[in-house]
């Protein structure tokens, strides 16, 4: 999934339930805003690795059981991860999901591709359409508030 999807996911699960919604968001960010500079500079081949590594659970556990806002930035990281992981499957290369065990397997074939030339890929790819799909659900739901004579969603406590 691409960037502004996994903010949407993590607002949409904040919005969801009792998490906090800025750490849930936060949480989903670190994979990439970790991974991408290290691979854009060469200290990765992978734009999946340490952020993106499911055996971080060993730190996401004690993050988790230190309060409402560790929880919210686990959960949110956790998110992360299952979007990518949803998203190698749906495009066909169910063995790409093996970045969740990086750096003990790493995949043989990796779509190491940055940032820009990934976008290129990504466009009219399977998971770009389930992508399209759920902004346009998000904006047909936000309209229909709106019309409704509700606040925007977000915008209640302004």
């Amino acid at each position: 999934m691409l960037f502004p999807t996994h903010l949407l996911a993590a607002w949409l699960a904040g919005r969801a339930s009792r998490l906090s919604t800025p750490w849930l968001v936060a949480g989903t960010a670190v994979p990439d805003l970790l991974d991408k500079p290290l691979a854009t500079v060469g200290v990765t081949s992978l734009f999946h690795s340490v952020g993106h590594s499911a055996l971080l659970v060993l730190l996401a556990v004690p993050l988790a059981l230190s309060g409402r806002v560790g929880l919210s930035a686990a959960v949110g990281w956790a998110l992360h991860l299952l979007l990518d992981t949803v998203h190698v499957v749906v495009n066909g290369r169910p063995g790409d999901a093996v970045f969740l065990l990086w750096p003990v397997v790493v995949p043989t074939d990796p779509l190491a591709l940055p940032p820009g030339s990934f976008f290129l890929y990504y466009l009219w790819s399977p998971s770009f359409f389930l992508e399209v799909a759920l902004w346009l659900a998000v904006a047909g739901l936000l309209v229909r508030r709106w019309r409704g004579g509700a606040p925007p969603v977000g915008t209640e406590s302004l």
